[in-house]
């Protein structure tokens, strides 16, 4: 399969996580992606377990954000490894680095020197608050983020419940929407390089992001004033759109209309309450949130998940389970479009991973290459991009510049 993105070669200078799910993305789609580590270090992710890959001691961390890479251990903060840098960057069209705001620059790897090697090249910089501002010399790690960007004010519930307080996302949903953020900056920027020729700087904050990343809350806060709060499972604009227990568990009920209230209604036995004007439409709903969501609970524990599962759903009313992982990869809909996936791994043999959710014409858009060990692939990328050098790197090899 032609993948859309094949010629296109990024040099991925990045670790942890925004950097790597956004270059694994961009591999996914067809592009050669190397990725750069320290000799002996490697990507801090590669040690953040348990657990680990059988006996290849690469952590499931690291293995969910780097396939489709090739690695090249070189150590970037001796002058013979910036070198060896500014020749690869003379063969790529992608830069994608998140150190600290100036960090490459004093190894004159920074956009405005490598721009002398490549006029037209496409630099990325990943970065917690951005190129500029109060914070730019800050850190910036998803945590940290979900506080300080308001995620983690919405997140959980209420203070005057039990449990009550800020709570973080599962996963780490700030580097995630950062990671496809840039992916997205970087093809724009690529296809303005066809039409104009120019290369392009890429500025993409983990807190700039956060913060459209409150979407709707947002527009909640700005429209009326009134900053939201935390709601637990409950929706701000929709009711009823939460989790509710049932009989012998939990499920989602996630009415977004009118008419979806009512079949739930007639499901439930209870047409009487869409003839009621404090909950005939979704604005009366939220409203009087206090008075419906109780009665709602009280019937649908009185039956058990299945039940209302399968009612519902046969009448149109959007609702489902809620799933611990080991049952989100049994299920059916989960395992007929491929989402997991496997790859052979150079010493741990067959793995498991998760697919690139994308189809093109019905075939997923998955990259061929397994997550690289450390280092790899140094040889014979730089044999293959820098061919009648081998003294040049045989010399590097013997400093320890590259592994």
């Amino acid at each position: 399969m032609d993948k859309p993105l094949q010629g296109i070669r990024v040099l991925d200078l990045s670790r942890i996580l925004a950097g790597p799910w956004c270059s694994q993305h961009l591999a996914d789609l067809g592009a050669e992606v190397i990725k750069v580590e320290h000799p002996q270090l490697g990507d801090d992710t590669r040690g953040w377990g348990p657990p680990y890959l059988n006996d290849a001691h690469e952590s499931a961390y690291y293995l969910s954000a780097n396939r489709g890479k090739r690695s090249i251990a070189i150590n970037i903060a001796l002058p013979e490894g910036q070198e060896l840098i500014r020749k690869l960057v003379a063969t790529c069209d992608v830069v994608l680095e998140n150190f600290k705001v100036g960090g490459l620059k004093r190894y004159g790897l920074d956009y405005e020197s490598l721009k002398q090697v490549k006029p037209d090249l496409v630099y990325c910089s990943i970065t917690g608050f951005g190129q500029n501002g109060p914070y730019a010399k800050r850190a910036g790690y998803d945590f940290l983020l979900q506080g300080m960007g308001g995620l983690m004010d919405i997140t959980g519930k209420p203070d005057n419940e039990p449990g009550g307080g800020p709570v973080k996302v599962g996963v780490a949903v700030v580097d995630l929407f950062t990671g496809m953020y840039a992916a997205t900056s970087i093809l724009s920027a690529l296809i303005g390089r066809d039409r104009s020729g120019k290369g392009t700087w890429i500025d993409v904050a983990l807190m700039d992001v956060q913060v459209s990343m409150l979407a709707n809350q947002a527009l909640n806060y700005l429209t009326s004033g009134k900053p939201p709060t935390r709601l637990g499972n409950s929706h701000p604009n929709i009711v009823p759109y939460q989790a509710f227990a049932t009989a012998d568990g939990h499920i989602i009920l996630a009415v977004g209309n009118d008419a979806q209230f009512q079949r739930f209604c007639e499901v439930a036995g209870v047409p009487q309450l869409t003839a009621d004007v404090r909950f005939s439409t979704n604005h009366q709903r939220v409203q009087n949130r206090k008075l419906l969501i109780p009665q709602i609970e009280t019937l649908i524990r009185m039956q058990p998940s299945a039940f209302w599962l399968d009612a519902l759903e046969r009448e149109g009313v959007p609702c489902g389970p809620i799933n611990n992982i080991e049952e989100v990869f049994a299920d059916p809909q989960v395992q007929y479009r491929g989402m997991k996936m496997h790859m052979e791994h150079p010493v741990a043999g067959d793995m498991n991973l998760v697919s690139n959710p994308i189809r093109f014409d019905d075939k997923p858009l998955n990259a061929d290459l397994p997550p690289p060990k450390l280092g790899e692939h140094t040889a014979a990328l730089l044999s293959e991009l820098l061919p009648d050098s081998e003294e040049y790197l045989d010399a590097l090899r013997a400093k320890g510049i590259i592994l």
